[in-house]
């Protein structure tokens, strides 16, 4: 990778939350991504929304204008349940047609709603299928609607299509006779952090838990999950680290659930120190998805070198391949069998802890995924810089 590219790109891209920000995974791909074309000296600009943090303002940050060599602008945002994606992604695909920009690179399916408009100002449009989001339980008819309109937005004028998954890549192969490019996730290999404030919030220690870390929505399967362990007759905890997504009913269908049991513990929205050190600590990590695009928790449930329990939907299972396990998914039943089994075989757990670090870390590489998608938007040729630990932040004044 030591040739250079002659010109540097203008990037847009949009779709996203908000970074920095760990409100989903969309938010981890932006900020990785565009951190790195950044570094290389492409001029990146990321839209924002404006309005509060998923979990609440008590979460919101103060407005950058600037971070990591990346320009941030805030677009308006209808900040209403349903509403502010598709309203911050409106206005910026807006501001994105009008720019200065060589490429427009929209993330997520309901965003590619507007993708034909930055593509009638001649811009190169590139779209990243997170996931089938149209399929997920959350949204009500219009926005499953809106969704799937950008779904088809993005297979009709799209000049390139990236997914996470070959189930992804199919499904529109099969769907809209549309090639797609195949560039999953990455991973930061993780450095472990020793328990400090989870056992003074939470009463854990090391290895005494068994974890889910995401959001709370119905596609997850944590239902799944909490059955299962109800049905286990074990020492261990269930924590359940997360927080909701338009999904507060959810969120209390979940506590209902749990009951009482003072044995299953919600965190809420963890970041920063506590959420390294639920993931370092764990005894076992479980996904018991239904629906997922490329679960970037997972990934780095196993930089940090965890026992990873998934469903057996190919999203999970081509992720983990030998160096995890799978069940049926729904498979309460399942589910709890395979729960029971690493409780009981400690030395089975150890076995897929030792080698879950280097697996992932060699082959999910955002070095690498940021130049195939540089690559991808018509670059001759790049060199990416990993990031310095240090951020360079400019507020808003």
């Amino acid at each position: 990778m030591s040739q250079t590219r002659e010109r540097k790109l203008r990037i847009a891209m949009l779709g996203h939350k908000r970074i920095p920000s760990r409100e989903g995974g969309v938010e981890i791909v932006v900020e990785e991504l565009a951190s790195r074309m950044a570094s290389q000296g492409n001029d990146v600009t990321c839209y924002n929304r404006r309005g509060h943090h998923v979990s609440g303002a008590d979460y919101d940050s103060k407005k950058l204008k600037e971070y990591k060599n990346i320009k941030l602008k805030n677009v308006w945002t209808l900040d209403k349940k349903g509403l502010s994606a598709m309203s911050s992604s409106f206005f910026a695909a807006i501001c994105a047609a009008f720019g200065r920009y060589d490429i427009v690179h929209f993330h997520a399916e309901g965003p590619c709603f507007m993708l034909w408009l930055p593509k009638l100002f001649g811009k190169r449009c590139i779209a990243t299928i997170h996931g089938l989001d149209h399929m997920r339980a959350k949204w009500g008819k219009f926005a499953s609607w809106y969704i799937r309109s950008g779904e088809k937005c993005a297979a009709k004028f799209a000049d390139e299509i990236i997914v996470l998954s070959r189930n992804v890549q199919l499904y529109f192969n099969d769907t809209y006779g549309r090639n797609t490019v195949f560039i999953p996730n990455g991973v930061i290999p993780a450095k472990k952090t020793e328990v400090a404030q989870i056992k003074e919030k939470f009463g854990l220690s090391k290895d005494e838990y068994i974890l889910y870390l995401g959001r709370l929505v119905p596609e997850k399967g944590i239902t799944y999950l909490i059955d299962a362990y109800k049905n286990l007759n074990t020492g261990k905890k269930l924590v359940i680290a997360g927080g909701s997504s338009d999904t507060k009913t959810y969120e209390e269908e979940l506590h209902a659930l749990a009951g009482n049991n003072p044995d299953i513990i919600f965190t809420g929205f963890v970041q920063g120190r506590i959420l390294e050190e639920l993931y370092s600590n764990a005894y076992i990590y479980v996904l018991p998805s239904d629906l997922e695009g490329m679960p970037l928790s997972l990934l780095e449930a196993m930089s940090y070198g965890n026992c990873c329990v998934t469903s057996d939907i190919p999203e999970c299972s081509d992720v983990i391949e030998k160096h995890g396990i799978t069940f049926k998914k729904s498979d309460v039943s399942e589910l709890a069998g395979v729960l029971k089994a690493l409780c009981d075989f400690p030395d089975k757990v150890d076995e897929y802890k030792s080698k879950a670090t280097e697996y992932i870390c060699k082959k999910y590489n955002w070095d690498d995924i940021a130049l195939r998608t540089l690559n991808l938007y018509g670059a001759v040729g790049a060199e990416i810089k990993s990031q310095p630990d240090e951020e360079v932040v400019v507020y808003e004044s």
